[in-house]
């Protein structure tokens, strides 16, 4: 493993994890209903920088690595997943709408990893509808967290509106990613 600044923001927002979690389910006496929205949000939003952050690192220092390219995209995952689970609890956002964006990344990962076996990884690549995808759900999730108007805006409405998006560009990019892997799919089944 290449112990570069890329590397290290990624292993740090996997680190943030459990200190977003914390900061949430801190009891109510140890700091306000208030500040927990606003720290969990604000660590969420900085996790989402240090995403962009480490990817422009990467290419502008010249440091990626096939160990930084897998462990981003997990450390992405792991932050969203975790922060949907939690939206669940609270009851923020519904269910269905976390099964559906977990599962196809699980989904997705998984038919990359088949094929990568198959020796054709590259033709399921990170594709602008997935950079999409994930820009919907950094947007939304954080208005989720932070629960409280923001400048006037109503921002659990608009993280909600924003989480529908996002989970229809889910389910978008994965048919999308499925119809690429199809030819490769149906050709090992012929064999």
């Amino acid at each position: 493993m290449p112990l570069n600044i890329p590397n290290l923001l990624t292993w740090f927002r996997i680190v943030m994890i459990p200190v977003f979690l914390a900061v949430f389910y801190l009891s109510d006496d140890t700091i306000s209903l208030h500040n927990k929205h606003l720290y969990s949000t604000l660590i969420f939003i900085f996790a989402a920088i240090t995403d962009w952050l480490d990817g422009y690192l990467a290419r502008r220092l010249n440091q990626g690595s096939a160990f930084g390219a897998f462990l981003d995209p997990v450390a992405d995952k792991l932050m969203v997943a975790a922060a949907l689970i939690m939206l669940v609890g609270l009851r923020q956002v519904d269910a269905f709408i976390a099964v559906i964006i977990i599962g196809r990344e699980i989904a997705i990962s998984a038919l990359r990893e088949w094929m990568a076996q198959l020796g054709a990884g590259k033709n399921i690549a990170v594709s602008m509808l997935g950079k999409v995808k994930t820009t919907f759900q950094m947007i939304a999730i954080p208005f989720l967290l932070y629960q409280e108007p923001l400048f006037g805006l109503p921002t659990y409405q608009l993280g909600t509106l924003l989480i529908y998006l996002a989970a229809l560009l889910t389910l978008w990019s994965m048919v999308y990613y499925l119809m690429l892997a199809m030819p490769q799919i149906t050709q090992k089944s012929r064999e």
